[in-house]
């Protein structure tokens, strides 16, 4: 775990896989009590947990009443993966027309050092790395109306994108996609960037299907109820267009 981390990060992380591995129902009430005795901490780091938690999409926060694991149907996260598709790739074609010799310079050295952490499955260094990767590109659109939108609706699916990099060998696929982009990026190919992005997500998406999937099965195994019932199958896209045909 990286020392910059703070343990309402670090407590947020473990509470939003305990929801998406489902420990935690949709519905269910998140006492701050049970969760503090279950994760070995007092109240305070709790309560900011749920804070950082309240902007993911996960779960709702009201005063007086606290948190509860928010319903997330599968059309909600279809529509939130297939919008973050397309501002992600209108980021990668603006940062192909607008980074600086030096900010391409640090897009490329960052690649360069995640295929090491790919290589030697470093997960959670690779998580922290893949989030500055796309921060790198949100900057680079030199748009900060986009930006912000992009990082927004990032920390919405903070949790999701997160458990892609459960599937094996995704570190690896993960890196050898984000490649296409940054060759795109340095050979100033605005097109190519916006595909490359647009198919990065669409698999990104897909992956995190595999691991909710493969979850499922193990929760029906034991006798528990599956909740969120699966969808369609792998997007694919037209090249040229920059749209996702789901």
């Amino acid at each position: 775990m990286p020392a910059s981390r703070t343990r309402a990060e670090s407590l947020s992380d473990a509470i939003a896989d305990a929801i998406l591995s489902g420990s935690f129902a949709p519905g269910a009430h998140l006492d701050e009590q049970e969760l503090a005795k279950r994760f070995g901490v007092s109240r305070t780091p709790v309560r900011d947990a749920l804070r950082l938690l309240n902007g993911s999409g996960l779960i709702d926060l009201r005063p007086r009443f606290g948190a509860t694991v928010r319903t997330i149907t599968p059309d909600d996260l279809d529509m939130m993966f297939i919008a973050m598709g397309e501002i992600e790739a209108s980021c990668a074609r603006l940062s192909t027309l607008s980074m600086s010799s030096a900010e391409r310079g640090r897009l490329q050295n960052l690649h360069e050092r995640m295929g090491a952490m790919a290589r030697s499955e470093d997960r959670e260094a690779y998580i922290v790395a893949n989030q500055e990767f796309h921060g790198l590109i949100y900057e680079g659109a030199h748009n900060a109306v986009i930006e912000e939108t992009a990082r927004n609706l990032r920390r919405r699916l903070t949790p999701f994108r997160k458990a892609q990099f459960l599937a094996p060998g995704r570190l690896a696929r993960s890196h050898d996609e984000h490649g296409l982009v940054v060759r795109a990026v340095l050979a100033r190919d605005a097109a190519a960037a916006n595909v490359a992005m647009l198919v990065h997500m669409s698999i990104v998406e897909d992956a995190f299907d595999t691991v909710d999937e493969s979850r499922a099965v193990v929760r029906e195994a034991a006798g528990e109820r599956v909740r969120r019932p699966r969808r369609r199958g792998a997007a694919t896209i037209k090249a040229g267009s920059g749209r996702a045909r789901r």
